[in-house]
């Protein structure tokens, strides 16, 4: 299958850093080429990959500090696909919305996979007017804003099993890793770790959209002698950093889309402790890999029932469940359904079929 994969461009494919998107992007595009198709990635110049690369910049935009409209980039880059898209079987894209009104247009089948929250007032025109556009959701509670729209399956997000290892740790403090956001929870984990009395690692990035929130709530509560600020770490680091704590926190107070994060802690046989929000239920089983908590007091006392959670268990239900494999096999079934319903509509609209060759043979 001849196959292009059209990414962001504000991170590399993989992200030298934090990326969750991008770093999908790269597990699914890799997993493809590994098992025989012929993949093409749109992303920036300094993504590594076993594709074909067309870059789209030469650089991630997030890093380039020359940089100052990506959408610029976005739109020179939609206009070498679609120059492309008879080289394609299927056109995957990772992009929102951007690329709508080209793929209307398409001879190729289009797909287009949300990364994003859909609470957002704002996307419900752009989904009422191109209804018709395939989607794939990362989870099923991302559907709820837009459950009329054109949804082709959800595929939960899956990593190579390799790429994260259970360690023999100490397990003495709790890990905090991904965005210093009001959504993700950064000050109720900070909270949650003083009431528990355990020591609270943050491996977190700080984006400038966020640099106020940081400044004033919390910097001020870094001053405690049970928390340590890390920064932002890459691949390279997050197995010590998961791999030696005694849980994952992830006290998110939106409705997260997916949380790679929580599969990345399972995948070094880290219990995660989330609140019940989002994706959280569909990819913790709740006192088995983990727990799902409601607020504070009962994340305190998760971290005091720990001891209850084979850690072997958590890497078991991680190969189950999320690894890169299981993801690809279910977007080449949605690939193929694409594909062959897009053959069948041009095969008509050219007069080469009737309408009773598109009805199904029920009799055999």
């Amino acid at each position: 299958m001849r196959i292009a994969q059209v990414a962001p461009l504000s991170e590399s494919v993989p992200p030298r850093l934090y990326g969750g998107t991008e770093r999908v992007v790269s597990w699914l595009t890799e997993e493809l080429v590994r098992t025989g198709h012929d993949v093409t990635l749109f992303a920036s110049g300094d993504s590594a990959t076993n594709a074909r690369l067309v870059p789209g910049c030469a650089r991630a935009l997030r890093l380039d500090e020359e940089c100052q409209d990506r959408l610029a980039h976005h739109i020179l880059m939609m206009e070498e696909v679609f120059s492309q898209a008879a080289d394609f079987d299927l056109i995957h894209f990772h992009l929102d919305y951007i690329q709508f009104s080209l793929a209307r247009r398409a001879q190729v089948p289009c797909l287009t996979t949300l990364h994003g929250r859909l609470d957002i007032p704002d996307l419900v025109p752009i989904h009422e007017t191109f209804r018709e556009q395939p989607l794939v959701s990362i989870s099923h509670s991302q559907r709820a804003p837009l459950l009329w729209a054109n949804w082709q399956g959800t595929v939960h997000h899956g990593m190579p099993q390799r790429l994260l290892t259970p360690l023999e740790g100490n397990g003495k403090y709790l890990a905090f890793l991904g965005r210093v956001s009001p959504e993700k929870g950064l000050d109720e984990a900070i909270r949650i770790a003083r009431r528990a009395g355990m020591p609270l690692k943050i491996a977190a990035k700080i984006d400038q959209a966020d640099k106020v929130y940081y400044e004033q709530q919390i910097k001020p509560m870094l001053n405690c002698s049970l928390v340590e600020f890390i920064g932002e770490i890459g691949t390279e680091e997050k197995n010590d950093f998961l791999g030696n704590a005694a849980a994952l926190i992830f006290p998110i107070n939106w409705p997260e889309p997916f949380g790679l994060v929580m599969i990345e802690a399972l995948a070094c046989g880290t219990p995660v402790i989330a609140y019940r929000s989002g994706s959280v239920p569909e990819i913790i089983d709740d006192g088995v890999v983990g727990f799902i908590v409601s607020n504070s007091q009962e994340a305190v006392d998760a971290v005091h029932k720990l001891h209850q959670i084979d850690r072997r268990d958590c890497r078991r239900h991680f190969e189950r469940y999320f690894s890169d494999e299981r993801m690809a096999r279910d977007y080449l079934t949605i690939y193929q359904r694409l594909i062959r319903k897009k053959t069948s509509a041009l095969a008509l609209s050219n007069g080469v079929l009737g309408w009773t060759d598109l009805v199904p043979n029920t009799t055999t």
